[in-house]
């Protein structure tokens, strides 16, 4: 089934984008700041909410790999 279509999914998708995002802005920030604008700028707001509610991000990620590892 697509990630599109399953509520589940679509969440770990999303979570996995902004952390995987926020971790390349820190190491190589040149690839993600010359593209603020357009459909390549999605990923820099990524990166921009891995940043800013980090510990936020971190909770929902510990909280949904205990719902995949456990209720699944």
């Amino acid at each position: 089934m697509s990630a599109l279509f399953n509520f589940q999914s679509l969440l770990t998708v999303i979570l996995l984008l902004i952390c995987t995002c926020a971790y390349i802005r820190a190491i190589v920030p040149a690839i993600l700041d010359r593209n603020k604008t357009g459909f390549l700028g999605i990923f820099w707001k990524f990166a921009r909410i891995g940043e800013r509610k980090s510990p936020y991000v971190a909770v929902s990620c510990v909280l949904m790999a205990f719902t995949i590892l456990f209720w699944t």
